[in-house]
């Protein structure tokens, strides 16, 4: 059974294992670097901060009593717009619905705070992030996304009607 939790800034440990987790088996599909959230970026009072951005939702996904997978809404500028963040799947958890519920879970708090779209920036060849994100109601919006590295990508911006 897949368990939903929402994390306080109390649960800073798990989020910091879970994202350095994240970094690491994934780099390629997030904005951050992983070198950026070790050495002098790998502080208690950092992750926690992280967990206390005003008017976010936390979760993270246990499956087996053992932490598989993260998601974050948090507020835009636009109160009827929400956007996800920081969202993977341990490797061994994949396939197993980890990734719906995780964004199931965000689209119910999104919808309880009264916003009608939720939001999303993606790598653009993370395939199979998009397929999972395809899958869950999102398209593509006609919006760039920012500049990637390279100075030449973008990421790649999708959108849900709620």
């Amino acid at each position: 059974m897949i368990e939903m939790r929402v994390l306080t800034p109390d649960d800073w440990p798990t989020w910091r294992e879970l994202r350095l987790a994240a970094l690491t088996e994934a780099p390629e599909a997030f904005g951050s670097r992983l070198a950026d959230w070790q050495g002098d970026g790998d502080r208690e009072q950092r992750w926690r901060d992280r967990l206390a951005i005003a008017g976010s939702h936390n979760l993270v996904a246990v499956l087996d009593g053992r932490p598989v997978g993260m998601a974050s809404g948090v507020p835009t500028p636009d109160p009827l717009v929400v956007e996800l963040i920081s969202m993977w799947v341990h490797p061994e958890a994949r396939g197993r619905k980890v990734g719906h519920l995780l964004l199931d879970a965000v689209v119910h708090w999104a919808r309880g705070r009264g916003a009608d779209q939720l939001r999303l920036t993606v790598m653009p060849d993370n395939a199979r992030a998009k397929a999972l994100y395809l899958r869950a109601g999102f398209s593509r919006a006609n919006e760039l996304g920012d500049l990637l590295p390279d100075g030449v990508s973008r990421e790649q911006v999708m959108l849900r009607p709620l």
